[in-house]
């Protein structure tokens, strides 16, 4: 059984009963089934109470990969590409433990990372996939174990479920010198559960408000032909109808995972993880703006069609082996392959009337298809040179990817402003674009962590991609396709770490990014490579053993930056250069025995400050000047409670623009988040979670005019648990 099971979050089975899913559910039962005759012939296998010691650097045996033990997590590989303590990485850096998102019940990757000071949501991508807002800058681009998702194509096809993650980490600021093409605001790294050699499982079914239902488990153990082999199996599949009114349409998803972990000698490892997800939603924008706001009156409102659909497919795909040559030399090799489709049919939205009373529309078709293989290759080494420690990586990263998106679009009629009735007739459609993107990079990095002097350390490295891409936007039959694109970019970056004292370190560091222009500019062969710099200082400070302060201060200075054409849609402009600045605070951890927290606390200044399309001073959009959460546990350990849990959150969003016009403007909210659950034994939990406590209504999403999608009302979610 995993250690950490007894006092760390359990995955939490929801109740619902529902025909379309009992497949799954069978499933988990025969893999429980199963795992119990495991069991059995290994004797007992005792779920017994686990004792921990805070030590400031988290539980005995904690790594960069495994569970974490409460609300805090001490040791990370997303920084620096080695197992470091969190302490000593020359960026802000917070992790969002499986403990947490299980209390929360976080269904999406958006609602994990709203945990993280200066991080909110940014849009649905019209209900197909997720993006948020780090330090002022939207991105979609996250990592899976360090490896990030499609390099060529910048947009993930499908809503990325949690069932198998570990954890997840946000590196705040430019990350290129160790993952090259990236946004300058941060990165999402997903770290994913490692199969366990010890028999494990848990399933969970959950039923809620609006007819959400979903399915999940997990199931680990050892192969036993092979000594060192495990196995994980991880699944989810949920319907969801949401509170929009799509009428009898609804939102699927399916999601499975598996995962093979070797150990044939203590000093090799061989990681295998797979990743195949598919879902059917509806196609939609959310609400249009008008006259500077969003009318919030009715946020049920839908403006499409019941035939405006989508179908997102992604699979991928990742072996990493290492090997300890000695104990200064290990050697590293991670190739991945991603691949998948996305196809869409909708009416899309254009203008509202001066009158309020029409939506103008338009009628839009898409298929799309993409490919990626990512190889790295890698040595961490670690040596003393006049007296100083080195722990030095040496690396090589190969990608090579495409995309081809091929759209059409034609004319459908207007709807109601105010009350929509459906039934238009979809008109013949012609081409908009058909777009090949091919992109071949060749990343040399090497980074060095250098023990100065005790407490003082220094973190240097930098970054060189060469490649060439291609970018053929046809518009016209008798467009001639353009030369290869040749491509270069730089990406240093120092850091430098001090403790003065043990419970406390202060850092200061600059970074850069550089990513290839994937932006569809009208008339433009070639984008603008975008780059970015930052400058931060921040400090960590242990309050107690397992309660962790983080605060920072930082500028980042964004040039070349692609923005929705305001005049050509379907296209982009190179806006100039952006600039975000800003404070930002996080706690996390255990406050006394039982009682958790988690949160952050930011301020963000974040304009144009260069530009020849839109007004300089203008402020970036869906970025809030104020924003923060917090999240509380408290669980009773003691008396006639114990096995009870109480949960509660509050979220905040200062006032938000929809777009670089600044034409308009989205309110500020706060949202009370509730949970109770309670824990029968080591094996069985109930719990039910409250959102939107107030039934407040706001505009969670902003985009642009026409894409703002609303927050869901009050809702509930059940969820039972079964664990082995």
């Amino acid at each position: 059984m995993r250690a950490d099971l007894p006092n760390s979050r359990r995955v939490i089975a929801r109740s619902s009963g529902f025909a379309s899913t009992l497949k799954l559910a069978v499933l988990s039962g025969v893999a429980l089934g199963t795992l119990s005759v495991a069991r059995a012939a290994n004797d007992e296998v005792r779920l017994d109470e686990l004792s921990v010691v805070g030590t400031g650097t988290g539980f005995a045996g904690e790594t960069a990969t495994s569970p974490v033990i409460g609300y805090r997590a001490s040791r990370s590989a997303t920084a620096t590409r080695t197992d470091t303590p969190v302490r000593d990485a020359p960026q802000s850096i917070n992790i969002v433990p499986r403990e947490v998102i299980t209390d929360q019940q976080d269904l999406r990757l958006t609602d994990a990372v709203t945990n993280v000071s200066n991080v909110t949501p940014g849009s649905t991508v019209q209900g197909r996939s997720q993006n948020y807002v780090i330090r002022g800058f939207a991105t979609q681009i996250f990592a899976v174990d360090g490896v990030l998702i499609s390099p060529a194509s910048t947009f993930y096809p499908v809503e990325r479920d949690l069932v198998n993650a570990e954890r997840v980490e946000v590196l705040k600021g430019p990350a290129s010198v160790l993952f090259g093409r990236g946004d300058p605001g941060g990165l999402v790294n997903i770290v994913t559960r490692r199969p366990t050699l010890e028999p494990s499982a848990d399933a969970s079914v959950q039923g809620g408000s609006f007819g959400f239902r979903r399915v999940q488990g997990s199931v680990s153990g050892a192969i036993p032909s092979v000594d060192g082999l495990a196995a994980r199996l991880s699944f989810a599949t949920q319907e969801d109808p949401t509170f929009r009114n799509f009428g009898d349409n609804t939102n699927r998803r399916v999601f499975v995972a598996p995962a093979l972990s070797w150990t044939p000698s203590a000093d090799t490892r061989v990681y295998l993880n797979g990743e195949f997800t598919n879902q059917h939603t509806q196609y939609d924008e959310g609400l249009p703006a008008y006259r500077g706001r969003v009318p919030l009156d009715d946020i049920s409102r839908y403006y499409g069609e019941p035939f405006s659909r989508y179908y997102g497919e992604y699979n991928g795909i990742t072996l990493r082996a290492e090997h300890d040559v000695n104990e200064n030399l290990t050697l590293r090799q991670v190739i991945n392959a991603q691949w998948g489709v996305f196809h869409l049919l909708t009416a899309r939205a254009t203008g509202v009337n001066p009158a309020g009373t029409l939506v103008s529309r338009r009628s839009a078709s898409v298929d799309s298809t993409f490919a990626t293989l990512d190889t790295q290759t890698e040595a961490v080494m670690k040596f003393d040179t006049f007296g100083f420690a080195h722990t030095a990586l040496l690396g090589i990263e190969y990608t090579n990817g495409f995309r081809h998106p091929y759209s059409q679009q034609g004319s459908i009629a207007a709807i109601s402003f105010r009350n929509p009735v459906y039934g238009a007739r979809l008109g013949p459609l012609s081409l908009q674009q058909d777009l090949k993107q091919k992109l071949e990079l060749v990343g040399l990095y090497a980074q060095d962590q250098i023990a100065l002097a005790p407490g003082l350390q220094l973190v240097v490295g930098a970054r060189f991609d060469l490649g060439t891409q291609y970018y053929f936007n046809r518009t016209t039959a008798t467009q001639a396709p353009p030369p290869e694109q040749s491509l270069f970019g730089a990406s240093p970056r120092v850091g430098l770490i001090w403790r003065p004292i043990d419970p406390v370190s202060i850092y200061g560091s600059y970074a850069t990014s550089f990513a290839p222009q994937t932006a569809n500019v009208l008339n433009v062969v070639s984008p603008t490579p975008e780059t970015s710099e930052q400058v931060e200082v921040g400090t960590r400070i242990d309050l107690n053993p397992n309660l962790t302060l983080s605060a920072a201060a930082f500028r980042i200075v964004r040039d070349n930056v692609a923005a929705s054409d305001p005049v050509n849609t379907g296209f982009s402009v190179i806006t100039g250069q952006q600039r975000s600045q800003g404070v930002e605070a996080d706690l996390a951890g255990e406050i006394l025995p039982g009682w958790k927290l988690i949160g952050g606390v930011g301020y963000l200044d974040a304009r144009i400050t260069q530009d020849r399309t839109f007004p300089i001073g203008n402020r970036l959009v869906g970025v809030p000047s104020f924003s923060g959460s917090v999240w509380t546990t408290y669980d009773f350990r003691e008396g006639a409670l114990r096995g009870l849990g109480l949960g509660f959150g509050v979220t905040h969003v200062g006032k938000r623009t929809g777009d670089l016009n600044n034409s308009y403007n989205v309110g500020a909210y706060n949202r009370f988040d509730a949970a109770v659950y309670y824990d029968f034994d080591a094996h069985y939990r109930l719990s039910v979670n409250m959102r939107n406590l107030t039934n407040a209504r706001y505009n969670e999403q902003p985009f642009n005019q026409f894409n703002n999608a609303p927050g869901a009302p009050f809702s509930v979610l059940a969820t039972l648990t079964a664990r082995m």
